[in-house]
């Protein structure tokens, strides 16, 4: 069944943890204005460079699964993001930490965090701290 986000067990496969890890971040860096309207405006984005997934439950067919995303490192010009993927049971499907890096695409290399930004992450450090779970 390649191509299909469900393997021969009914269970999701591989690339689709991947994925959901992948589409949960993307709505966390928005949130943190770091997302396509930054590289509108910039020319800048964020670039994965590390993903490591760790498969806790089995996910299904017609399960619901939601993203919950902490910043968990950061620096002038990296950010680690920690995501857990919920089912609507409460079951945790799995556990991601990705690590991006901040790239002035038309320059073509990493570049530090602009000031505005780094505040940014700065604050949500600090606010995740105490809320980050154990990995």
């Amino acid at each position: 069944m390649p191509g299909t986000a469900i393997d021969y067990n009914g269970h999701m496969n591989d690339a689709a943890y991947a994925q959901v890890l992948a589409d949960a971040n993307e709505l966390f860096l928005d949130a943190l204005g770091l997302s396509v309207s930054y590289r509108e405006r910039t020319g800048c984005a964020l670039y994965t460079v590390e993903m490591t997934i760790k498969f806790r439950q089995e996910a299904s067919l017609g399960d619901t699964l939601r993203g919950q995303s902490w910043l968990a490192t950061c620096d002038a010009k990296r950010v680690g993001v920690h995501t857990r993927i919920i089912a609507a049971d409460g079951r945790t499907v799995a556990t991601g930490d990705t690590l991006y890096l901040h790239v002035d695409t038309a320059a073509g290399g990493v570049r530090p965090f602009p000031q505005d930004r780094a505040a940014v992450l700065a604050e949500a450090l600090a606010s995740h701290a105490d809320s980050l779970p154990a990995r």
